[in-house]
């Protein structure tokens, strides 16, 4: 088992808020939310969705730069506060 932590980048657009991934933006990992709350969230089932796909499909897992992804090969828990 692998745990891999993926950087985001949240910015306001107008009324809404973009989010992305750097290392998954290319494969469709960026989406969007009217709260940064909701921009985090959704930008959470995007990556979790991108790599259950890019698994499925026998894609490699970006996991560099270290700057925007970290693997772990041993259980980790991330939390936000």
């Amino acid at each position: 088992m692998k745990t891999y932590v993926f950087r985001i980048v949240v910015e306001p657009d107008e009324d809404a808020w973009l989010a992305y991934s750097p290392a998954l933006k290319e494969r469709g990992g960026a989406t969007w939310g009217m709260t940064i709350d909701e921009a985090i969230e959704n930008i959470r089932q995007v990556i979790q969705m991108t790599v259950e796909s890019m698994i499925e499909h026998g894609e490699p897992i970006p996991d560099d730069p270290e700057s925007d992804v970290r693997v772990f090969t041993d259980p980790q828990v991330a939390i936000n506060v």
